[in-house]
């Protein structure tokens, strides 16, 4: 026996929905899966959003390839002395130099050693250069950059410890440096979070954001970029030697200087790169875009990149994958549900972007994949659910309805079916039975093989008369049928009901004009040729399924049911004409002035202790300016 999955509230569905796809998300999210697609995501945000302005308290040397070609690589000791003693005439506040000077470069070693000892000055180093001799450790910090694992530079190292000794990064020394100068000193606060004039500067976790395995050692920050450009504003080592830098962009400035030029190889892929002309950033102007984000958080209060936490963030997508789910359930037709979903995720966006422009970095990616995943799920189990439910209604119905009340009764579905099942209702129907004259006789006369063939001929004709008008068929009864008319939608209006009845007595009166042609071809080939009776009555019934999940059967019990099949069976040998159609007075009051009829009088039925008023139907009745039809051609009684 094949197991067939529960049936589910909709509330059910969503709900294993939305808690099966976020905690299979949660989990691929936590194996770094998705890291790669927040960060592009990150990246698409930060150059949709608009630029800051450069920076005012900065400036940046650069040394391009043009300063290159003039004064040679590396740059002599000299040089970049009077260079320092150009920017130092100008009363800078700090002069950042990313420029490695371990080993002297002649001439000029004794210039660059007096330039360097003046207290503004910030050197560089990293794991692998040594920073130059003659600086103290308070004017040292180091210059590596983090990138992520897909390449960017997005993220802030100012600190780490090693060997029990804290190293402070370039950008930072350059901050403290600045930041002292105005009074504005860092404290930690008892959570470890360093708070520093407006800012409080949280650490990155491995998982903050969009991450989820990063290296999250030292004291990290996600990495405000100003702009791809314009961060600050930058001049050329020439024009700083020959002297055309205006003194007040010098004036109480920071100064970082650096080399620019592609060839020397110090450039970085940033969030910028996808897109830009320029795909790489030079170091020198990252570490002044790192500076920047310290000083405008520090004294603009400029907002810091703000994470939610794990439990938040879990929250956030299950809310959307509920909200997905949702959505494939109560959106049934497919344009409808492809409106709304896109609805949905354009709420989505907006909400991410909205809360990206206020600096918080929440998933996207991750929700997104909750509603498609969740959405998918859902649609899946309401076609596996509409695949049972037709199977049960075709299981219930069989092929013997009309396709017209098929689709009704398919668009009605949820409303019919509960548990599997057709839940009793009770409703008015139009009940019709028929029945062969003498087929006891005929089935004796032929080869059963024969006999099989034969009567399914006739059961087919029947089967294809009903369904014409709009009936259904409930059962074979061996050598007739039981249909109904009004089943199983309820009609709500008296003219349905009415329709109904037309339908059924019109269906009678086709199966004579069937069975006058069936007898002349079963006459040609030598088979027999029959009579039968049909009765048929209007009135309340209860219909719905029979038995069990592993057998159902619609059923249709009332008393009108045992009428209508009393009719069919009352009075046989009164019958003069190839079809036999009764009916009784609830009927014909549904009927009047359309069919031609014959009253037989209140009659006794089997089973009953009230008469029944009966009518024979004779005829449809004429339209003004139809032909006269001719009356139904008696048929001779066989010969036994």
């Amino acid at each position: 026996m094949s197991k067939q999955l529960p049936d589910l509230t909709p509330i059910g569905v969503v709900a294993i929905a939305a808690l099966c796809t976020t905690s299979l998300l949660v989990g691929v999210r936590s194996l770094g899966a998705l890291q790669r697609w927040e960060l592009l995501v990150f990246d698409w945000m930060i150059r949709l959003r608009p630029d800051d302005p450069p920076d005012p308290r900065l400036l940046v040397v650069g040394i391009t390839e043009d300063d290159l070609s003039r004064f040679g690589w590396p740059l002599s000791d000299r040089t970049l002395a009077q260079a320092l003693n150009q920017l130092q005439q100008h009363d800078p506040a700090a002069i950042g130099l990313d420029l490695y000077r371990n080993l002297s470069q002649p001439p000029g070693y004794e210039e660059l050693v007096a330039e360097l000892n003046a207290p503004n000055l910030i050197g560089i180093e990293n794991d692998n250069v040594d920073p130059p001799p003659t600086l103290p450790e308070a004017r040292i910090g180091f210059n590596d950059l983090v990138s992520d694992p897909d390449g960017p530079i997005r993220r802030n190292l100012m600190t780490f410890e090693i060997e029990g000794k804290t190293r402070y990064s370039f950008s930072l020394r350059l901050a403290l440096h600045y930041l002292q100068l105005k009074g504005l000193a860092p404290e930690v606060s008892p959570t470890g979070a360093i708070v520093w004039g407006k800012a409080v500067f949280e650490p990155l976790t491995s998982t903050s954001g969009g991450y989820a395995t990063i290296d999250a050692k030292g004291y990290q920050i996600l990495l405000n970029y100003r702009a791809e450009d314009r961060a600050v504003e930058t001049v050329t080592l020439s024009q700083v030697l020959d002297r055309q830098v205006p003194p007040e962009w010098i004036e109480d400035k920071i100064i970082a200087i650096g080399t620019i030029a592609p060839s020397i190889g110090d450039v970085h892929y940033t969030p910028y790169s996808s897109t830009s002309s320029h795909p790489f950033m030079a170091g020198v102007v990252i570490h002044a875009q790192m500076l920047s984000q310290l000083l405008s958080a520090v004294i603009d209060g400029r907002p810091l990149f703000w994470f939610w936490s794990e439990g938040v963030e879990i929250a956030w997508i299950l809310a959307w994958t509920v909200g997905g789910a949702a959505i494939a359930w109560w959106c049934r037709h497919p344009l409808l549900l492809v409106a709304v979903s896109a609805g949905g995720i354009g709420v989505l966006v907006l909400t991410t972007w909205g809360i990206f422009l206020a600096a918080g970095w929440i998933p996207f990616v991750t929700p997104v994949l909750g509603w498609a995943i969740a959405g998918s799920g859902v649609v899946a189990y309401r076609a596996y659910q509409s695949g049972r439910q037709q199977q049960i209604v075709m299981k219930l119905l069989g092929q013997s309805t009309s396709p017209e009340v098929a689709d009704a009764l398919w668009s009605s579905r949820d409303h019919l079916l509960k548990n599997g099942k057709l839940p009793g209702q009770k409703l008015v129907a139009t009940m019709l039975f028929t029945d062969l004259k003498d087929f006891s006789t005929i089935s004796e006369q032929m080869p059963p093989e024969a006999l099989l063939e034969w009567l399914n001929e006739y059961l087919e004709m029947l089967t294809e008369v009903v369904q014409e008008h709009h009936g259904i068929i409930n059962k074979f009864t061996g050598d007739g049928i039981m249909a109904a008319f009004g089943v199983p939608i309820a009609r709500q209006q008296p003219e349905e009901i009415a329709e109904d009845a037309y339908n059924a007595v019109s269906c009678g009166l086709t199966m004579s004009d069937r069975l006058q042609i069936l007898n002349r071809e079963w006459q040609q080939r030598g088979l027999p040729v029959i009579q039968m009776r049909v009765g048929i009555y209007t009135g309340p019934i209860v219909a719905g399924s029979l038995g069990g999940k592993e057998r159902l059967e619609y059923g249709m019990i009332g008393d009108s049911v045992n009428i209508a099949s009393r009719l069919e069976s009352c009075e046989k040998d009164r019958q003069s004409s190839i079809c036999r159609v009764l009916i009784a007075r609830e009927t014909l009051t549904l009927i009047r002035e359309q069919f031609v009829v014959e009253h037989w009088g209140p009659l006794a039925l089997k089973g009953k202790h009230q008469m029944v008023d009966v009518y024979r139907v004779l005829a449809r009745q004429q339209k003004t300016g139809e032909v006269p039809v001719e009356p139904p051609v008696d048929f001779p009684q066989p010969k036994r």
